[in-house]
């Protein structure tokens, strides 16, 4: 018995989830251009979006500052949803997220090494952390995997237990680097609890080749997953080329990871929470859980964000603070109610 049946086994559809997903995300992200330490009211943030404001600042506000915030912000939340959705149904755990294979702690050993060397302020220089972030947290994945793999095959719990002992052994690093630091001790706390540090197009549009590429595999892949969730030997019965299925499921899911977390810091709990409302809300099928978990995702994103925003406005908290008070009480009610129903 596995902590998936906590689960009911059927669960009602609601109507139209695309179309109440698709009005959430719309409604944050006008929330998102609107809100800030100047508030925009809606006929004007019309005109600024239409480009027929007259006011040069609403425009500034709008187009080059808030806008590509928002659009990152979406990216990143529809990231670590999709791939949270895709590593709940690899691993058949509703607790599973988008780091349990160690891809957060790899990305900020990568970014906290970056933030050690004097960089130049050029473009390269300021980009120097996220890539740093990127190429480490792929190296992780690399590695996990490559430790997990077991006569030719990668057993779901030594992915786990790989996962877990190289996630110990990067943080241990990154609390080493950070107590020999000295002016980039705050810079690199910041990047661990989450948030935006870069802003701009330049920025926004490099996440998107991976994202693009690793989320639509992802969906692709939802009926490879509806087969998982029946058992390895099983789902091989039934035609599905298990070990192929899951080498593409955890590189799609680990690379759309690595690249949101190496723009955003590390924001935990979107990649629990928002793919177990879906599976509560809109059914079992992975070809439907993974679309509406990266539209749901985005918007979810974007309303932690407007809330770090203001809750202690003029001054922002960092993301990953506000996803985490959200997302730790709903950790616990999940582990409450396999406790109750006697899976733990």
């Amino acid at each position: 018995m596995s902590l998936w049946t906590c689960l009911p086994a059927y669960i009602p559809m609601r109507r139209s989830p695309y179309l109440s997903s698709f009005l959430f995300l719309l409604i944050t992200l006008l929330l998102s251009l609107a809100v800030g330490s100047i508030f925009i009211p809606p006929a004007e943030l019309w005109r600024a979006l239409t480009g027929s404001t007259t006011s040069e600042t609403f425009r500034t506000i709008v187009w080059d500052i808030r806008l590509p915030r928002t659009v990152l912000i979406a990216l990143v939340g529809a990231a670590l949803s999709g791939s949270g959705a895709a590593y709940q149904g690899l691993f058949r755990n509703p607790l599973a997220d988008p780091y349990l294979i160690g891809v957060a702690s790899g990305a900020g050993l990568g970014a906290v090494l970056a933030m050690s060397i004097q960089w130049p302020y050029t473009a390269l220089g300021l980009l120097a952390v996220p890539l740093a972030a990127f190429i480490a947290s792929l190296l992780t994945v690399y590695l996990v995997y490559l430790f997990a793999n077991v006569g030719g095959t990668v057993p779901t719990t030594s992915l786990i237990l790989a996962g877990v002992a190289f996630s110990s052994f990067a943080t241990s690093l990154t609390s080493f680097l950070m107590l020999r630091s000295t002016g980039e001790l705050r810079r690199a706390i910041g990047w661990l609890l989450g948030g935006v540090s870069l802003l701009g197009w330049d920025v926004t549009l490099a996440l998107v080749p991976y994202l693009l590429i690793g989320l639509t595999t992802l969906v692709l892949n939802g009926y490879a997953l509806n087969l998982l969730q029946f058992g390895d030997d099983q789902a091989l019965q039934m035609g599905l080329n298990v070990r192929r299925a899951k080498f593409i499921i955890i590189v799609a899911a680990s690379l759309v990871t690595a690249a949101a977390v190496s723009f955003a810091g590390i924001i935990g709990f979107v990649g629990l929470i928002v793919p177990h409302v879906v599976r509560i809300w809109w059914g079992v099928d992975y070809r439907r859980i993974i679309p509406l978990s990266i539209i749901g995702g985005a918007g979810a994103l974007l309303l932690a964000d407007i809330l770090a925003r203001i809750v202690l406005a003029p001054q922002e908290l960092p993301l990953g603070i506000v996803t985490a008070l959200a997302g730790a009480p709903f950790f616990l009610w999940v582990l409450r109610k396999a406790k109750n129903q006697g899976i733990w």
